[in-house]
C-alpha cells in the first residue's frame, strides 16, 4: 500500500503541521513516510501545502504528482491543486471555507474551522479537526497512532484540546 497525500491552505492554518503529525502518526504504524512542504513568503495567509507519502515498502521519489488524497483548508488551494488529484482521488474539504457548488467531482466534506470555533472556542484547532475526518474515513493511520502524534507534536499545554478537536472529526468521519 502506498498513499499520496497533499494537504494544502493558507498559512496559520497550521496545514504544515497536518503533514508532521500524519508523517509521524504513520512511522509509529511502522510505515515508511516521506513528507515535502512548500509555503509563501509570508508567515501568515500565504499559499501553503505538504505533501506526505505513506508506503509499506521503501519509497523511491519522495514527491507526491497526484495524491491520493486531497486535503483542502482554503479557496485558493482549491483552485491551484483540485487539478493534480487522482480521478479516483478522496477530496477532503473544509464546507465552511471553500466554496463548493462548482466543484464537479465527489467529495467529503466537513466545516472543520466552524466546528473548532464552536465546540472548544478556537479556530487554531481546525487543522486537527480535519485530520480527526480523514482518519475516521480512510483509516490511513490507526486512531491511537494519530492521538500519540498529535500529543507528541503540539504546542505544550493545548494537547487535550487538540485531542478534543481530533475526537470531534473522528466521530464525524465514522458516520
Amino acid at each position: 500500500m502506498k498513499t499520496g497525500m497533499r494537504f494544502a491552505g493558507f498559512g496559520g492554518q497550521g496545514v504544515i503541521m497536518m503533514g508532521h503529525i500524519m508523517g509521524k502518526a504513520s512511522i509509529i504504524d511502522g510505515k515508511n513516510v516521506t513528507l515535502t512542504q512548500s509555503y509563501g513568503p509570508e508567515a501568515r495567509g500565504g499559499a501553503c501545502s505538504v505533501d506526505v507519502i505513506v508506503s509499506d515498502k521503501e519509497i523511491y521519489y519522495p514527491h507526491v504528482r497526484e495524491p491520493d488524497i486531497l486535503v483542502i483548508m482554503s479557496q485558493s488551494a482549491l483552485t491551484t491543486y483540485l487539478p493534480s488529484i487522482k480521478e479516483d482521488g478522496t477530496l477532503l474539504l473544509d464546507t465552511g471555507l471553500v466554496e463548493h457548488t462548482e466543484v464537479d467531482r465527489e467529495f467529503e466534506g466537513l466545516p472543520a474551522t466552524e466546528l473548532a470555533k464552536s465546540e472548544l472556542g478556537t479556530r487554531i484547532v481546525s487543522n486537527i479537526v480535519m485530520l480527526g475526518y480523514l482518519v475516521a474515513a480512510t483509516e490511513i493511520v490507526s486512531e491511537p497512532s494519530m492521538k500519540e502524534a498529535i500529543k507528541s507534536l503540539v504546542p505544550k499545554g493545548t494537547e487535550e484540546k487538540n485531542i478534543k478537536a481530533f475526537e470531534i472529526g473522528y466521530q464525524l468521519g465514522k458516520k
